[in-house]
């Protein structure tokens, strides 16, 4: 199975952290994110893992060749002239990933989720995407029905709704930074700088955009300064 990591973001909110490195590469408890996202995700089995780089992208680099790419196969994305955020990053990334069903996992997200539940689900539901979401206090929030469709984003403080598809009833959840996509997605996809959740509500009218819902599990979003604090 194969794997994206956002691991290209500037890490603006860990300043000065970020100042003289990528996000990628602050540690927590001793690893950097990178590693500690590798480390995980080696774990089900995921074998071959393309990377996103933009900030300090010599330096993740170096990092993974002085770690002899912890024994996976690693492929970068370069976006060091330009940060296409990511629905860019994801479809600059489509010609290693257009083969089968992959993970997206954002580099600065640590959890406990399952990811062979997960993986199990989103093929069982035969989805376009299936995004981890949990019942956790956030300002913005998707929206899906019963029967799992994503209807809806909300800013939950300003009262501002973009509308994916028309749903009777709905209920919010935060997103984790963590998904899987089936390769159709690049069909509804172009170059550009924008947000892989701007694709999800394009096309959730007439495509099956779901949800995985682990609630209660360990999730720590480490691209807040805070997140460092045991």
């Amino acid at each position: 199975m194969k794997a994206l990591i956002f691991a290209a973001g500037l890490g603006t909110r860990l300043k000065p952290l970020t100042n003289n490195i990528p996000k990628a590469l602050v540690t927590f408890r001793g690893k950097p994110l990178l590693q500690i996202t590798i480390e995980k995700l080696k774990k089900y089995n995921i074998d071959t893992f393309v990377i996103n780089v933009h900030h300090f992208s010599y330096k993740v680099k170096n990092f993974l060749v002085e770690n002899n790419n912890f024994n996976a196969n690693i492929i970068l994305s370069d976006e060091t002239d330009e940060l296409l955020e990511t629905g860019g990053g994801l479809f600059k990334a489509r010609e290693y990933l257009k083969d089968d069903d992959f993970l997206i996992h954002n580099v600065d997200i640590i959890s406990n989720i399952d990811i062979l539940q997960m993986y199990n689900q989103h093929l069982k539901n035969n989805a376009l995407a299936t995004l981890a979401v949990q019942n956790r206090e956030s300002n913005k929030k998707l929206y899906f029905n019963p029967a799992n469709y994503l209807c809806k984003w909300k800013n939950e403080i300003t009262a501002e709704e973009r509308i994916a598809r028309s749903c009777k009833y709905s209920f919010g959840f935060a997103f984790s930074g963590i998904h899987f996509v089936n390769p159709k997605i690049f069909d509804f996809m172009n170059y550009g700088k924008y947000s892989i959740i701007d694709t999800y509500l394009s096309v959730a009218q007439n495509q099956k955009i779901s949800y995985f819902d682990h609630t209660g599990d360990f999730w720590r979003d480490m691209g807040k300064p805070e997140s460092f604090i045991e």
